[in-house]
């Protein structure tokens, strides 16, 4: 077998490849063969057809067979001896594919760049602390019973908070649009549901009212067609509900599978899984800026192959999230292009630090991990035991402790600087994207 190899750009490889005539034949006549042995022709017993007849018959679809078994098998072969590491499958371009000479055929296919992960000192990271204050607990236990009001029906004035049964119908220069009106709708006013004036122009509404609100969509509204455009809403109010916040008492204890059934015991139990929410919160902007460091430091080129890749997943995970009577390849590519590339780009810095640093998965950090997951749940030895009998799992748990491993790494030489802040401040969500 003859192999050259030509670089037609820093990833690309075109390489060519010559089989042997002698090599093709041998695997045509071992599928001859192996046909004779089964074929059922009229005239003759299984087995003794003469393989004259067997090559007249079978011999084309036998050595396209052939061909296309052997172009995977010498590429792979050439591809270990030539040392190359592809990113993706090739893309082949016979040269001769004539019977009784010599198959020759190019394969074009992108390769992993190589490099060295560096500039670790360039890296600064603000690593958060904080903890977790009465009044934040105070805060807490406010939020989780406004998340399980209930609403009475009352014979009064609309007031921000309540909530109002509608029935509203839309309309942009006198005519109905899509979606633009709704019956038995209820509606809290001040969540923000609604465009931009829809609710405050509610307030004040009683039961049996009708109002007409002239508002307009906001110009980067989702829906492209109405953004920027005036409507007239005609609103009408059914019934309007005050809202009636919970006791914080066993009943309400119960909702959220805590056995504890006294306040104390309660408070004990959120303040356990605030701290564990506050942790999280620390490790992962830990986390993105040493990413984001890395990428700075570390520019390199992405093969299209694995970026495509990267790009179909997240549409699939797109139309999985928000649904719809939609295929994947529906989406716009350059919808995800730059997440992907991050996430690419992400993927291949890590199992180089990985690479370079021997890292290898710490099993006091997975079982660590594991414990600190299984502390959300009502019996969390049970969970644990769970993850130790599904290997899939594991595996996902021990990527996530080697990615940890490699942040401790970064931070080893990185310029670090800790700052005290509020909770409320530590686990604000982060505005950048997340390391896959």
């Amino acid at each position: 077998m003859q192999v050259s190899v030509e670089n037609t750009s820093a990833l690309e490889r075109r390489m060519t490849i010559g089989v042997p005539a002698e090599r093709i034949e041998t695997e045509v006549n071992k599928r001859l063969q192996q046909t004779a042995r089964k074929a059922k022709i009229p005239g003759f017993r299984p087995g003794k057809v003469p393989m004259s007849v067997i090559r007249q018959r079978y011999e084309d679809g036998a050595r396209q067979e052939a061909l296309g078994d052997l172009i995977q098998a010498t590429f792979y072969e050439a591809v270990v001896e030539q040392k190359l590491n592809p990113a993706g499958a090739p893309s082949v371009e016979p040269k001769t594919f004539e019977k009784g000479k010599d198959l020759e055929y190019i394969a074009t296919f992108e390769v992993f760049p190589e490099f060295s992960v560096a500039g670790f000192e360039s890296i600064s990271v603000e690593r958060l602390s904080a903890d977790v204050a009465d009044s934040d607990l105070d805060n807490m236990l406010e939020i989780l019973r406004k998340q399980n009001v209930s609403f009475e029906v009352v014979d009064r004035a609309a007031q921000n908070e309540d909530q109002l049964n509608i029935d509203f119908v839309g309309k942009i220069d006198g005519e109905a649009f899509a979606g633009g009106s709704a019956t038995g709708t209820q509606l809290v006013l001040g969540s923000g549901r609604m465009i931009p004036g829809f609710e405050d122009g509610l307030v004040g509404a009683k039961a049996g009212e009708e109002r007409v609100l002239n508002l307009t969509f906001p110009e980067d509204y989702q829906n492209l067609e109405l953004a920027g455009k005036t409507a007239e809403f005609t609103v009408t109010v059914n019934t309007v509900s005050a809202p009636t916040l919970p006791e914080l008492n066993e009943t309400f204890f119960k909702q959220f599978g805590i056995k504890e059934t006294n306040i104390e015991g309660f408070r004990t139990e959120v303040r356990k899984n605030m701290e564990r929410e506050l942790r999280q919160a620390i490790k992962s902007k830990v986390k993105n800026q040493v990413m984001d460091g890395l990428l700075a430091a570390n520019p390199i080129e992405v093969p299209k192959a694995l970026l495509e890749n990267e790009v179909n997943r997240l549409r699939v995970q797109a139309v999985q999230q928000f649904g719809g009577n939609i295929k994947p390849d529906q989406l716009p590519a350059e919808l995800f292009e730059e997440q992907a590339k991050r996430r690419v780009e992400l993927g291949l810095i890590v199992a180089e630090v990985v690479k370079q640093f021997d890292l290898k998965p710490d099993d006091t950090r997975v079982r660590e991990l594991i414990q600190e997951m299984a502390s959300a749940y009502q019996e969390p030895e049970q969970v644990v035991a769970w993850y130790y009998k599904n290997e899939q799992q594991m595996n996902e748990v021990r990527s996530v402790v080697l990615e940890e491993q490699v942040v401790d790494t970064v931070l080893q030489k990185a310029s670090v600087t800790d700052k005290a802040v509020s909770y409320e401040e530590a686990v604000k969500p982060v505005e950048a994207p997340q390391a896959d």
